[in-house]
């Protein structure tokens, strides 16, 4: 028996309780029925009673952290300058404090200028820095004190010394440094192949506790395995809300309620009992009902709350002030699509804590690609911080607005680190990297982990000897693991020690004093 059979039969329970009440009748398929179900239950306040949620934001492509985090001791901003302060490119970003040259080549570091200090308040070593153009979460970690930082985390089997990763017995992720695998072992603590997702496991727990568990797992960026359970499905939105399946407001398509009656009637009867056949209908229901629920529960995203309406016409996200970013390659605006994915997200919180979509548990996954920096880093690299510190203090802000700063915690997951070394003009795979993690219930203006020590390459094998955190090219070996990471958060959902266990099989390698890594309050 899968450990969360326990749970998932709560929820079956919950779903053929009010069953009769549905479908009148035994003849309509079971797929359908419980698909059904979910998106018809009673709104009011949801059973699990103060609302909560998780929003992963994941950077494709294996984000460089070197560039995004960065070390100012002495030794360890010696060892960095001297790897990247390579030609053609050098990509060593320069010390706090350094005035930016504007003549200088678009996205260079002399064009950037310094990095930006920041003093966590629980580490005496650093200082530490962040990428010159994430002014945003600078704010947040050192004023606002909302923002946290994990240092060095990535896919671990068991804690991993330098002498083991190289002892060819000793376990490690399988296909380390592939961008498909990677991806999957970060959402899915399996490489591609691996189905169930550690967000969509947490949702099949939880998803009792919700009146429609429909809304238990949500996706603003496609289909997502971080999101996928045994019992609960992702349910997938697009930046605008809901994706519409079915008839208008007033029950039309194509200006005809006869045209819209019939089409919804086609999609949610299955043609035969073949297993492909209902599960399609019941899947084609389930969208069609749930749209009808968001189109009356989501607040319009030019709300004030939300975003900026126009003066005249429509509104439209890209030309909302509130989703664009400075573009530091053009000098202009420029609509963010991460911001725009935040903004569905707010309004789907939104509706949750005013009880309108019957969950007081969720998670959410949002998405911005581009990360695989092997070539053009200072340029692609620049934009790409930019764009994740607008989107990120947006989100605070708008989630600031609704009160609900304490009832969501967002953090950043990515492929992989990258090389601390160059290849002239980039950086190329790697493992641990550092991440970000926000929100009210977060101990913000803390760094967790623990940093690397980084060293300068044996020119010989390109080992780095002198540090006992990297290993081939300067690639970070993780210090802690994602599933660390995951069972931190998911304690903070609600989840217990037996239920994470369940989740995260690798947790039990670790010692259990240090399975909550503390960054939750």
């Amino acid at each position: 028996m899968h450990p969360t059979s326990n749970t998932s039969r709560r929820l079956f329970l919950r779903h053929a309780a009010g069953m009769s009440a549905l479908v009148g009748t035994g003849a309509a398929p079971l797929a359908l029925n419980l698909a059904a179900l979910g998106s018809a239950a009673a709104q009011g306040v949801p059973a699990g009673g103060e609302y909560r949620a998780l929003v992963c934001v994941f950077l494709f492509g294996g984000n460089d952290a070197f560039n995004t985090v960065l070390q100012m001791e002495r030794s360890n901003w010696a060892a960095y300058t001297a790897t990247r302060t390579q030609m053609p490119d050098p990509i060593a970003l320069l010390p706090p404090g350094t005035p930016p040259v504007p003549t200088a080549a678009v996205g260079s570091p002399a064009r950037l200028g310094g990095t930006l200090p920041i003093i966590p308040s629980n580490m005496r070593s650093g200082p530490y820095a962040l990428h010159p153009l994430m002014t945003h979460l600078q704010g947040l970690f050192r004023t606002d004190r909302r923002l946290a930082i994990l240092a060095n985390v990535g896919p671990l089997v068991m804690p991993t010394t330098k002498a083991q990763y190289a002892l060819a017995t000793h376990p490690k992720p399988a296909r380390l440094f592939s961008h498909n695998d990677q991806q999957n072992t970060w959402q899915a603590l399996g490489p591609e192949g691996a189905t169930l997702g550690w967000g969509g496991l947490m949702g099949d727990l939880l998803a009792s506790q919700n009146a429609r568990p429909v809304f238990t797992a949500i996706s603003a960026s496609g289909n997502a395995v971080w999101l996928s359970g045994e019992n609960v499905k992702q349910y997938q939105v697009s930046v605008n809300g809901a994706v519409l399946m079915g008839v208008n407001s007033a029950g039309q398509l194509f200006g005809s309620a006869d045209v819209g009656s019939a089409l919804q009637r086609v999609a949610t009867t299955a043609q035969s009992t073949h297993p492909f056949d209902v599960d399609l209908a019941a899947v084609s229901r389930r969208s069609i009902d749930s749209e009808q629920i968001l189109r009356t529960a989501l607040r319009a995203p030019s709300d004030p709350v939300f975003g900026t309406a126009p003066a005249s016409g429509a509104y439209n996200q890209a030309n909302d002030p509130k989703l664009r970013y400075d573009n530091p390659l053009t000098g202009t605006t420029a609509a963010n699509s991460l911001a725009q994915q935040f903004q569905v997200v707010a309004r789907m919180v939104d509706a949750g804590m005013r009880g309108l979509t019957g969950v007081s548990r969720q998670v959410f996954f949002v998405s911005l690609g581009g990360f695989d920096t092997h070539d053009l880093q200072n340029r692609n690299h620049a934009d790409l911080m930019a764009r994740l510190s607008q989107a990120m203090k947006y989100f605070d802000d708008t989630l600031g607005n609704l009160g609900a700063r304490q009832q969501v915690t967002t953090f950043t997951a990515s492929d992989f680190g990258r090389t601390f070394t160059s290849n002239g003009d980039g950086t190329d795979h790697g493992w641990g990297a550092h991440h970000f993690l926000m929100g009210g219930a977060v101990r913000g203006g803390q760094c967790f982990g623990s940093f690397p020590t980084l060293a300068v390459k044996n020119t010989n094998n390109n080992n780095f000897d002198g540090s006992p955190d990297q290993i081939g090219n300067g690639s970070l070996l993780p210090t802690t693991s994602v599933d660390q990471l995951g069972a931190t958060l998911g304690r903070w959902m609600g989840l217990t020690d037996g239920q994470l266990l369940d989740i995260f099989p690798n947790l039990a390698n670790f010692n259990p004093s240090v399975r909550n890594l503390g960054f939750m309050l």
